[in-house]
């Protein structure tokens, strides 16, 4: 079986992660842009407002 070539990560508040609100995205696991760190401007519905967002791994499946 092939290899995935995306992974899932989180996205997290990079101020106040304890809003609890989440994004999940898809990188890429191959290339040039597998050594960046995603960083968005988002929507944060418990704030209402616009915060930046940073990448972070989704916990394993033991610890759900």
């Amino acid at each position: 079986m092939a290899k995935s070539s995306y992974q899932t990560v989180q996205l997290v508040p990079e101020d106040n992660p304890t809003t609890g609100t989440k994004y999940l995205i898809k990188v890429p696991t191959k290339g040039a842009k597998t050594s960046t760190k995603i960083r968005l401007r988002k929507y944060d519905p418990v704030t209402r407002m616009h915060v930046w967002f940073v990448q972070r791994k989704l916990p394993s499946a033991n610890n759900r």
